[in-house]
């Protein structure tokens, strides 16, 4: 194959543009794309009476290592995310959702399965880093449920979900897979961070040093824009902005980069802790929302938008250049910095647009939806411990009471409405109300020691059915 590295961006295909948005912080209060535009968001209410003939297609995007304020309809105030802004002006923007865990594999693990983490061996890891750990491909995933009611199924971008050989999208119900194993890589050499490269078409490596967010989005841009006979699900796992903090503009920091990782120091190389800052993170998540645009325009222009839903999050909360506020914590932490993410939906058919949704809602949830929306069913042998929010979003239902349960080596935490049971790594209980206090610095733990004691008896009851981290 020709070497193709330093072909510009541009060549590919326009971004798509857009006005800046201007937000203001704040869980409940972030200003929408819609406010700025003199569009005021409304409290959700499902569009009752109509629902769409045909089975959706279902377009799920991930941002890596995406903080919960990083977009700019989620109040970050130096970073422009337009077309991300424009799809949750179009569709509905969650203020209180969750990653189903605090890193990368994990959630994805939670998303895939519709489980928690530890109901599997693979899932206790936090995150993958062997060869010798991944995602059975037994286990009924959201892939092959739908693959099974007549869904194409692919996969672009991040797996982190084990590696060659025992573990592959394409064992796990994927017809497609194109991107990477791993759970990092050095955007141009593809180094990841078993120290190998690490770009993949199916099984087979595949040779393209171009930046690495750019070749995600041609082949996502291709997948939608094909011919397709039937529904189809497309996961599309970008990896920006997780580090090592580089921009299409940075080879020569890449190569240096990429020269630790050969000489063996691949875990300092691509943590990059001597390099980044806030403005080259900014520059990160402005090219993932321009890149995310290049795509929904592909899906506008192939007919396919007004019945596909599209589903937009981060895999867990941000890291160090990442912009929280209010949120304390952030990633590998189970404060809500850690697990709370943006998140946003668009389905036009079924529907209305300038809404904005307070219910907590995370990963598992998103699983049973997207299963009950295709006319997949789970399977009984592996019960799902998300809720499907089809009830809520098509016919107006309340979504019933429930606890919202995480688990972390170091972490515990439990939400039940506005309240949260957290264990720090200190073994240390608190209690929170989110609806008062989403920084969680007002301990209530002592005012209220019986609702405490009720709901840390509730994570335990639930962390008693899951795999002991001993099982790793």
């Amino acid at each position: 194959m020709p070497d193709i590295s330093r072909i510009p961006r541009r060549t590919f295909g326009g971004l798509v543009g857009g006005g800046a948005v201007t937000a203001v912080a704040g869980p409940a209060a972030a200003a929408s794309p819609a406010a700025a535009q003199g569009k005021a968001e409304r409290p959700f209410r499902a569009r009752t009476g109509s629902r769409p003939g045909r089975r959706p297609n279902f377009l799920f995007i991930l941002g890596d290592d995406l903080g919960w304020a990083d977009l700019s309809s989620y109040g970050a105030p130096h970073i422009r995310t337009p077309n991300l802004d424009r799809l949750a002006a179009q569709g509905v923007r969650f203020t209180d959702a969750y990653s189903g865990s605090a890193t990368c594999s994990p959630t994805r693990f939670s998303l895939y399965t519709g489980r928690y983490p530890g109901r599997t061996r693979g899932g206790l890891a936090e995150p993958i880093g062997s060869r010798t750990q991944g995602l059975d491909p037994n286990h009924p995933t959201l892939a092959s449920l739908l693959k099974r009611a007549g869904y194409a199924t692919a996969l672009i971008g991040k797996w982190h979900c084990g590696w060659l050989p025992d573990y592959s999208p394409t064992k796990s119900g994927w017809d497609e897979f194109f991107g990477n194993f791993g759970g990092a890589l050095e955007y141009f050499s593809k180094l990841g961070q078993l120290g190998d490269y690490d770009l993949y078409e199916g099984d087979a490596a595949y040779k393209d040093l171009r930046y690495y967010t750019t070749v995600l989005t041609e082949r996502a841009v291709d997948y939608v824009g094909r011919h397709h006979e039937g529904p189809w699900l497309l996961n599309l796992n970008f990896t920006t902005p997780h580090w090592p903090w580089l921009t299409e503009d940075d080879e020569e920091t890449a190569a240096r980069i990429a020269a630790k990782i050969r000489a063996g120091n691949v875990l300092g190389g691509l943590q990059h802790t001597d390099g980044g800052s806030v403005e080259k993170y900014r520059e990160m998540v402005e090219n993932l929302d321009a890149s995310i645009g290049e795509v929904l325009t592909a899906l506008r222009r192939s007919g396919q938008e007004e019945n596909t839903v599209v589903v937009f999050a981060s895999d867990n909360g941000g890291e160090r250049f990442s912009y929280q506020w209010p949120l304390s914590g952030g990633k590998s932490e189970l404060l809500e910095g850690g697990i709370r993410v943006p998140t946003v939906l668009r389905w036009p058919a079924a529907v209305d647009g300038r809404q904005v949704s307070h219910e907590p809602v995370y990963s598992p949830d998103w699983t049973a939806t997207l299963l009950e929306l295709g006319g997949a069913r789970p399977d009984p042998a592996y019960p799902l411990d998300g809720q499907s929010l089809a009830g809520y979003l098509l016919r107006g239902e309340r979504l019933p009471e429930r606890d919202l349960f995480w688990r972390v080596r170091g972490n515990r935490a439990l939400r039940r409405g506005d309240w949260k049971y957290y264990q720090d790594a200190n073994g240390r209980d608190h209690l929170y109300d989110l609806a008062a206090d989403a920084r969680e610095q007002a301990d209530l733990a002592a005012d209220r020691p019986a609702l405490l004691a009720e709901l840390k008896s509730a994570w335990e009851r639930i962390n008693g059915t899951l795999l002991p981290y001993s099982a790793t």
